[in-house]
């Protein structure tokens, strides 16, 4: 017996024996809805500690921590480092020059306050905040797995998230949209793109014969694990083959959560006005015309070598099955159409086995003219908007609990619903048909009394700021989760986030103006032999640059980063070795074809394509993740990659010399120019010491690119202090 007529006779047989959860199940279920995440959020009141460390509630419930293990903070950390510290933090960007020397000049005492502030006001809070946001959702630019086609409109969702989080968009909004945008706004721009959440992670989309019904549990499955992950913090995926080993929850549960979305399917829907479209519509035409002649003088080219090698082989074949190669299709029953169809697939050549025929005078011509088609490709217009979105299906498909996850081995249906561990005592009746399933769970998790909406957000703002999340594994608040260290303190900031409206950025201002982010980072011996992992907060974390912020640092000191906001994503020069790793199965010129406007390629790394199958050296080998699942937290490896990349790559090289004529303007001599160099990449004078290595570094001959590569690759460039 087939392997597939196997598992469909045991999937038959384990359905009769499917009689639902029992009630030992949900007994079993209930018992544990103490775990702690699942409590509601009770605000505690801060410790009462007359101690002048103590700016905010944040700094209470800290200070109340190191004292029950006699430590006591860091000092503050010199004005110079905190500069450099939240500008990096908040923007993703390195102070200038002229913002060091304001800010130091600056007396007041709410002098850091009015820096957050205007720092949280410009257009790179956004930008630092999606980043971040992005991993966790495992926003990419293309499908993944081995064709990683591009997602044409998916740009738009990126765009969307760094909007809301520059315009302070309520979370509880940011979040309903993302889910049920689409139902909750229908026709409003932004939640329809907003709901492109949905879609955000990798879709296995190949050619040929196709398995629909596994296709779809995929995308099934993908949907259910967003919201598990990004919102409720838990990993019901474990409970898609059976009930969850760990945590309170059912199989049934993951089932029902992913029935919620099964009224629903990706749908690119259009937002362009019918001017827009007729105006598109008018380019394409041009566009087309212009390429034309072009491709016709290619296929002139190509044409009678293919059908010189079309004939050879057709002449190879059976008599009976050249003559079918002659009759035309609607004569042919479906049998002999699938045998046509196949004769001429085995007769066609690939484009590869042409081109070995052409001869070499006219294959430089053909070159020549697929560079004039490349560069006409480069005007090609800009398709009509639409948002990479999700739609309502008509009707919604059966949602069936599945043995050990086989969409084979049905064990029985399951009507949509929430888990029982968190709607025990407040039931709330998801709508059978397809319409409004995604509102009901929305408006779910976005109750003020959820226990884990507002406790996994502000977990995740505070291991933003402060380099690790009060509870250790922020997508994992369930048993197998670490224990939060501050349990009080977590509590306090998701009472406080629901009762400021659900406000981000009240909560990040109120952690980067606390003592506790103010502290020093140095390390000291008293609080390392207590608390060596420093989850207690007496002092602040040193943290190094993500590879998306080294590669912004850079640009931004050479001069050259282009600010520009928004848009499709765009392609940056690569090595041969990444260009040669391109998936295709056609002829492989122009696979990364650069932008017209070659100042697009400075753009911020948040904009830049982030193709799933394809990575950037620098972003790979400063730990950027893959995008195939939710990335709570990126880890931080050490290796001899990431020196190499700082040193050698084209890139470095090329903003090195950037960076050394942008300091030669500054005038000439040793020390003009050292100080210089200094103040644009650490945003400080150099000290006495380091002018003299610089003076005895140019008299042996270095150069002053070397010299500003040099600074690009120090510690403190690229770590925040």
């Amino acid at each position: 017996m087939k392997l597939w007529a196997f598992l469909a006779v045991a999937g038959l047989l384990a359905a009769a024996e499917y009689h639902g959860d029992t009630d030992k199940d949900r007994a079993r279920i209930l018992a544990r809805r103490n775990w702690w995440s699942f409590q509601k959020v009770v605000r505690p009141d801060p410790p009462k500690l007359n101690n002048p460390w103590v700016r905010t509630p944040i700094d209470a419930f800290l200070l109340e921590a190191l004292q029950a293990k006699s430590l006591k903070p860091s000092p503050e950390e010199s004005k110079l480092r905190l500069l450099r510290r939240v500008t990096l933090d908040v923007t993703g960007l390195p102070p200038k020059p002229e913002e060091a020397a304001a800010f130091l000049n600056d007396k007041r005492a709410d002098a850091y306050d009015r820096l957050v502030d205007r720092l949280m006001a410009s257009t790179q809070y956004g930008e630092r905040w999606a980043q971040r946001w992005l991993d966790v959702a495992r926003y990419a630019d293309t499908n993944g797995f081995e064709h990683d086609l591009e997602r044409t409109h998916a740009w738009r969702y990126r765009d969307y998230v760094v909007r809301s989080f520059n315009a302070g968009k309520p979370y509880d909004v940011f979040l309903k949209e993302q889910i049920a945008g689409d139902e909750l706004w229908p026709g409003q721009p932004d939640p329809v793109i907003a709901v492109g959440f949905n879609r955000a992670g990798p879709e296995h989309l190949t050619g040929g014969n196709q398995d629909v019904e596994l296709n779809r549990q995929e995308v099934l499955v993908e949907m259910t694990a967003g919201v598990s992950n990004v919102f409720l913090g838990l990993t019901m995926n474990c409970a898609r083959c059976h009930n969850h080993k760990f945590d309170p929850i059912l199989q049934t549960d993951y089932y029902r959560l992913q029935a919620v979305f099964g009224g629903t399917e990706g749908k690119d829907v259009p937002l362009a006005s019918a001017d827009e479209k007729a105006r598109y519509d008018a380019a394409r035409k041009a566009y087309e015309a212009r390429l034309k002649p072009v491709q016709d003088q290619i296929t002139a080219i190509e044409k009678p070598y293919k059908e010189a090698l079309i004939a050879e082989r057709r002449a190879k074949l059976e008599p009976a099955v050249q003559a079918l190669l002659d009759v035309p299709k609607d004569k042919l029953s479906e049998a002999d159409r699938e045998k046509q169809k196949n004769a001429k697939d085995q007769i066609s050549p690939s484009w590869d086995e042409v081109l070995a025929r052409v001869p070499k005078p006219e294959l430089e011509r053909r070159s020549g003219l697929r560079r004039q088609l490349h560069a006409i490709e480069l005007d090609e217009p800009a398709p009509p908007a639409a948002a990479y979105a999700v739609v309502n299906r008509e009707k919604p498909e059966d949602t069936n609990v599945l043995k050990v996850g086989d969409h084979r081995m049905k064990l029985g249906t399951v009507p949509p619903g929430l888990p029982l561990v968190l709607t025990a005592n407040t039931a709330r009746p998801v709508p059978l048909e397809a319409a409004g399933r995604r509102t009901v769970l929305a408006e779910w998790l976005a109750q003020p009394e959820h226990p884990l909406t507002a406790r996994v957000m502000v977990n995740r703002i505070w291991q933003f700021r402060m380099g690790r999340g009060i509870v250790g594994t922020p997508n994992d608040f369930g048993m197998m989760g670490e224990r939060p260290t501050h349990p009080k303190l977590l509590d306090w900031l998701a009472a406080e986030f629901v009762s400021s409206g659900w406000n981000v950025k009240a909560i990040d201002r109120l952690i980067l103006t606390s003592s506790a982010y103010r502290q020093a980072s140095a390390r000291d011996a008293a609080g390392e032999a207590v608390d060596p992992e420093n989850k207690l907060y007496w002092r602040m974390n040193r943290r190094r640059l993500e590879g998306e912020a080294i590669r912004d640092s850079v640009l931004s000191v050479s001069g050259m980063l282009n600010l520009e906001v928004g848009g499709p994503p765009i392609r940056v020069p690569i090595e041969k070795e990444v260009y040669d790793s391109i998936f295709t199965e056609y002829e492989n010129d122009n696979l990364w074809p650069l932008p017209k406007d070659r100042a697009q390629i400075y753009r911020r790394s948040l904009y830049l394509l982030n193709k799933r199958t394809v990575r950037l050296p620098m972003l790979a080998n400063f730990d950027q993740p893959d995008a195939m699942t939710s990335c709570a937290y990126r880890p931080v490896s050490t290796h001899a990659l990431q020196a190499l990349s700082l040193i050698n790559s084209d890139f470095m090289a090329e903003q090195s010399a950037a960076f050394a004529r942008r300091v030669e303007q500054a005038g000439t001599g040793v020390p003009v120019r050292v100080q210089r160099a200094y103040q644009l990449a650490l945003a400080r004078p150099p000290k006495p010491a380091e002018i003299t290595m610089a003076r005895d570094f140019f008299t042996k001959g270095g150069t002053l690119q070397e010299f500003c590569l040099a600074l690009l690759n120090r510690n403190e460039f690229i770590y925040i202090p």
